[in-house]
């Protein structure tokens, strides 16, 4: 992976910052918003640096959260009204759009 500048950092950060309440949104619709080239990127910083945002508001495209997180993030977004089908987030329902 190419090296991560402060600056995409803090783009990917303002861009979760953002994601409304009762929303989701994925981490490639972040990479594309934040003009990255992989979901991986977001990913690689969510992971690092996403303490203090409403990191539960991101998923995998597929709408299903990672197992170690299901739990969790499934219970936060269900306490904003997201609610998952099968443990999967229906997309098309609660994509936020950037």
């Amino acid at each position: 992976m190419a090296a991560i500048t402060d600056d995409q950092v803090e783009v990917v950060r303002a861009l979760v910052a953002a994601i409304p309440a009762g929303r989701v949104a994925t981490y490639g619709d972040i990479a594309g918003a934040a003009g990255l080239s992989s979901p991986r990127i977001v990913a690689w910083i969510m992971r690092t640096d996403s303490a203090d945002l409403p990191w539960h508001r991101v998923i995998p495209v597929s709408g299903r959260p990672a197992p170690h997180l299901a739990g969790r993030q499934l219970d936060r977004l269900r306490a904003e009204g997201v609610l998952a089908r099968d443990g999967r987030v229906p997309l098309a329902e609660y994509r936020h759009t950037f």
